[in-house]
């Protein structure tokens, strides 16, 4: 990449990227217009670029190694994370089984308005 277009494409397939797999990764039941729209913006911006593109395609081929970059990106940051962390195992990656909270722990109302907490007694991730 040499030029400050093909880094903005790369930047936008990454960000894209990102956004594709989070998007899918917590997605609750059905699949839903948003979801579509999502994946549509993804092909959205490869004909965007390939309508600015140079002749070779070095556009296009910057947002596809963005867009790659980042959907796998997110899955490898996630890996780590889970390798890290004492709450979560391999399984997390299966049905998001984690840890329960510990009696001297809590979750904030804050994230639980937001949907992201503990279902009650449950010890089952809502988010």
């Amino acid at each position: 990449m040499d030029s400050v277009a093909e880094y903005g494409a790369f930047g936008f397939g990454l960000v894209l990227g990102w956004f594709l797999y989070m998007v899918n990764r917590y997605r609750k039941g059905d699949m839903a217009l948003g979801d579509l729209a999502t994946v549509l913006g993804a092909v959205g911006g490869a004909a965007v670029t390939t309508l600015f593109g140079t002749a070779k395609g070095d556009l296009f081929g910057a947002y596809g190694m963005g867009l790659a970059t980042g959907f796998f990106g997110y899955f490898l940051v996630l890996v780590i994370l889970v390798a890290a962390s004492a709450n979560f195992s391999a399984d997390f990656f299966l049905d998001g089984r984690r840890k329960r909270p510990a009696a001297d722990e809590y979750i904030p109302e804050t994230v639980r308005q937001a949907g992201l907490g503990m279902d009650e007694g449950t010890g089952n991730h809502k988010g």
